[in-house]
């Protein structure tokens, strides 16, 4: 029969304990669980085998960070092969809580993990009695162990995520989207509630946000005289509208109204030209957000449906990871799945059937430029992710290549090659990254390039972007030649890898 150890990750360090006389069937009765709460019980049952403290803050945080990600890290396996070693050929079955990290201790180590059964119960036990069962420990120790990698931890995370910034564009997007569905209904209640007094205005003012503005500003419509004009037309932006009202006014078949209803009416109506006011606001916010996040992609697909994209992916660089065919459809995925349930045909487009590309296709074109148009995509959102030096280069050349793929459709004129297109681009971006102020050189000096960037990202370490970049991702609708013969083999297709 083998042997049980159960692996612990403590803030302090990696520990090893032996379970004995501990059956799987026996987790399941009530004196177990009462045991693992009870430390003279629990100590019979668990015994510290071996313990690898953490030599200092940054060793734990770099272990605890490798550990999340499903990655065996060198103190880990380093211990677990000298503990091991030592029982030489024993059968020993490993607990361990993360299946992941567990998969990859069985691919390194060749020990047989399990994260199910009597597990759990263990860890539960050693996670509560582990101050009292490793010596030198106090509950005061370990709670500040604790809490220091917590922090850690913690602000690394969120440095990343202040670093990429594109989680300040998933909310702006969803307020936005919020503000439109909120401003839209207080503009049709203030229509119905003012309506009563002046029905007329309707017609003449059909905005939402001038509405309000005249309602707020008229208040009662026997006030309404020729002296006011010049302020009306001022909100209506119209010299004939601004008469029209004051005509109407004059012989409107409203309802008279009272000073309380109109109080009540003029207050909800600058609530609701506040709120379109910050609407405006909140827009340009995003567009400057979007200018120094995702350029690229800006330039190429707009604020608002970049936005989306970005927002329904998680972050940029999920987004970056998906396949041109993910991004395609993304935001369709009920359509996706009904479909594939009831074997009909798939959706040709999700999210970016908002670009004004998918809309100028002709219909039988349409399933064709959305295709394209996610190729392009994909390849713009990779740069934005990786691209130390930010620059808008790459999303005008792919927006230019999406334009005379569709005068290709409409004329049959054949658009340049894709590779001859993406080394003028490169060339132009190098241009930009030469002529850049001295000050923001020697901060890209200072940057230290990660080696999987150098590898995958879309610049060389001197700042220049590489002919990687530019590459397209292997579709064969995303080359400047057209489709017409069977697939041939392209020597020059690079795929762009996130």
């Amino acid at each position: 029969m083998s042997k049980l150890y159960v692996l612990y990750e403590h803030a302090a360090g990696f520990s090893l304990f032996s379970v004995k006389e501990f059956e799987e069937v026996s987790m399941f009765l009530p004196q177990v669980e009462s045991s693992v709460t009870d430390i003279a019980k629990f100590n019979s049952i668990v015994k510290l085998a071996g313990f690898a403290p953490f030599k200092t803050a940054i060793a734990a945080l770099e272990n605890i960070n490798a550990i999340s990600e499903g990655i065996v890290p060198q103190d880990l396996l380093h211990f677990l092969d000298d503990f091991f070693a030592k029982l030489k050929k024993k059968k020993c079955t490993l607990g361990i809580a993360d299946p992941k990290l567990g998969a990859a201790i069985t691919e390194s180590v060749g020990v047989q993990c399990s994260h199910f059964g009597v597990v759990p119960e263990i860890l539960r036990g050693v996670r509560f009695h582990f101050a009292k069962l490793v010596k030198g420990f106090t509950d005061k120790s370990a709670g500040v162990a604790q809490l220091g990698l917590g922090h850690s931890y913690s602000r690394a995370k969120v440095k990343f995520n202040v670093h990429r910034s594109d989680n300040m564009i998933i909310q702006s997007i969803a307020l936005l989207d919020q503000l439109d569905k909120d401003v839209n209904t207080f503009s049709m209640r203030i229509r119905e509630w003012y309506s009563y007094h002046f029905p007329e205005l309707v017609k003449i003012v059909p905005d939402n946000y001038m509405f309000a503005k005249a309602a707020k500003f008229i208040k009662d419509r026997k006030d309404l005289t020729q002296d006011k004009l010049e302020e009306l037309e001022q909100i209506v932006m119209d010299s004939a509208k601004a008469q029209a009202i004051i005509d109407a006014g004059k012989m409107s078949m409203g309802m008279d109204i009272s000073i309380v209803d109109l109080i009540n009416i003029e207050l909800f109506a600058e609530r609701v030209v506040k709120l379109s006011e910050y609407r405006k606001k909140l827009s340009t916010y995003l567009h400057n957000k979007m200018n120094m996040v995702a350029p690229n992609l800006q330039s190429l697909i707009g604020d608002q449906v970049g936005a989306r994209l970005i927002s329904h992916a998680g972050s940029l660089t999920n987004l970056a990871k998906y396949p041109a065919s993910t991004v395609q459809i993304l935001g369709a995925e009920k359509a996706l799945f009904r479909a594939l349930k009831t074997r009909s045909n798939t959706p040709k487009y999700g999210l970016i059937y908002h670009s004004s590309f998918i809309g100028r296709a002709g219909l039988k074109n349409k399933g064709r430029i959305s295709r394209f148009l996610a190729n392009k995509c994909s390849i713009a959102s990779r740069i934005d992710c990786f691209l130390e030096q930010p620059t808008s280069v790459f999303g005008e050349t792919l927006k230019q290549q999406v334009e005379d793929r569709l005068k290709f459709y409409e004329s049959g004129d054949v658009p340049r090659k894709n590779i001859e297109v993406m080394k003028e681009a490169i060339e132009a971006a190098n241009q930009e990254v030469a002529n850049a102020p001295q000050s923001d050189k020697k901060k890209n000096k200072k940057k230290k390039r990660p080696a999987e960037a150098d590898t995958n990202g879309a610049t060389n370490g001197n700042g220049t972007v590489s002919a990687e970049a530019g590459a397209d991702n292997g579709n064969a609708e995303a080359d400047g030649e057209p489709k017409k013969k069977k697939k041939k083999k392209n020597k020059n297709k690079q795929a762009v890898e996130a």
